[in-house]
C-alpha cells in the first residue's frame, strides 16, 4: 500500500484565533512530521503513518494552548523507540489510549501551574495507519470518516456529544443535530479537571482508493454527511482538491468555526494514482447508495 497525506486549518469566518491544530506524519520510521502534505505517494512501511486533530476550547481561557499539548502529548508518544516496543508487545490499543490520557494529565498540569488557563480543553481525534489498518483513538467530537469511491463514505468514530446521544435514543435525526442550539455540547474531551478521561478506539481494514479524513466540528458540525461525500466523489483522484474544496464548503456554510481538515489517500502498491470509477460504474454505485 501507499499513502499521501494532505492537511489544512483555518480560522473561519468569525473566529479571531484558531484553537484547531493537527499534526501528520507520513514516515513514522523516519519520524518526518510533515507541515501540510506529502508531495506525493510513498509506501506504507512498517511504522506507518499518523495524523491528529485537535480542537481547543476555552477561548480567552487558551484552548489552542490546550490543542497545541495534545498534539505535542502524542507526538512524543509516537516516537521510534516508543512504537518499536508497541509492534513488537502488540500494544497498540495501550498507546492509542495512553498518548491521549497523557495529553489529558499535560493539560491539567499546566492548568494548576498557570490558573489563567483554566477551563481550556480540546477533542482530540488520532488515526495511526499500520500494515493496512487504520488504528483510531478519540474523545470529543472531532471525527474519523473513510471514504472510497465504489463504496462511499462511513463515519467511523461516533461523537461524545449530548446530541449524538440524543439520536441513540431516537429524539432528534442526524441532520436535526447538526443545527440543534446543543449540538456544541460536548460530553467528553481532554483537560476536564473534574473527569477521568476515557477514550474510544476502534479500527478499520483499509483497502485501496480509501480516503482516511480526519476533521474538527468547523467542518462535521455545519456540513452534513452526504455533502462531504459529494465532494469526494468529485475530486477522489487529486487528494490535494479534496481538501481545498471541503475547506470551502464549511467556509461557504458560514464559516462559524475554525476548522481543521487532514486526508490520507491510499493506493495499492501497482498503483500511481487512485482509480476512479467509469461511468456506467458511478451510475450503479449511485442506484446502490440511493437503495441502502
Amino acid at each position: 500500500m501507499k499513502i499521501k497525506i494532505v492537511a489544512t486549518t483555518d480560522t473561519g469566518k468569525e473566529r479571531t484565533n484558531n484553537e484547531d491544530a493537527y499534526i501528520i506524519c507520513p514516515d513514522l520510521s523516519l519520524q518526518d512530521w510533515a507541515q501540510s502534505q506529502t508531495p506525493t505517494y510513498i509506501p506504507l512501511n512498517e511504522y506507518g503513518s499518523l495524523l491528529v486533530v485537535a480542537d481547543g476550547m476555552g477561548g480567552a481561557n487558551a484552548g489552542e494552548v490546550a490543542s497545541e499539548i495534545a498534539i505535542k502529548t502524542i507526538r512524543h508518544s509516537f516516537s521510534k523507540v516508543n512504537i518499536e516496543h508497541v509492534i513488537k508487545d502488540k500494544t497498540i490499543d495501550v498507546l492509542l489510549n495512553s498518548c491521549i490520557r497523557d495529553a489529558d494529565e499535560a493539560i491539567n498540569q499546566k492548568i494548576l501551574e498557570d490558573p489563567d488557563t483554566s477551563g481550556m480543553g480540546t477533542t482530540i481525534v488520532v488515526c495511526w495507519i499500520l500494515n493496512d489498518v487504520a488504528h483510531i483513538s478519540w474523545c470529543g467530537d472531532s471525527r474519523c470518516y473513510v471514504y472510497n469511491p465504489y463504496t462511499g463514505l462511513k463515519q467511523l468514530t461516533k461523537d461524545h456529544s449530548l446530541v449524538q446521544e440524543m439520536v441513540d435514543k431516537g429524539e432528534i435525526t442526524e441532520k436535526e443535530a447538526i443545527f440543534h442550539p446543543d449540538s456544541n455540547i460536548i460530553t467528553r474531551c481532554i483537560g476536564d479537571v473534574d473527569s477521568q478521561c476515557t477514550p474510544d478506539i476502534t479500527s478499520y481494514t483499509i483497502t485501496p482508493n480509501d480516503i482516511l479524513l480526519l476533521c474538527s466540528d468547523g467542518l462535521c458540525g455545519y456540513v452534513v454527511n452526504k455533502e462531504i461525500e459529494n465532494v469526494l466523489d468529485a475530486n477522489c483522484i487529486d487528494i490535494m482538491k479534496c481538501r481545498d474544496e471541503l475547506l470551502k464548503l464549511a467556509l461557504d456554510a458560514g464559516g462559524y468555526d475554525n476548522i481543521c481538515i487532514t486526508l490520507a489517500s491510499l493506493i495499492g502498491d501497482n498503483q500511481s494514482v487512485p482509480i476512479k470509477p467509469t461511468s456506467m460504474q458511478k451510475l450503479f454505485i449511485k442506484l446502490k447508495r440511493i437503495l441502502k
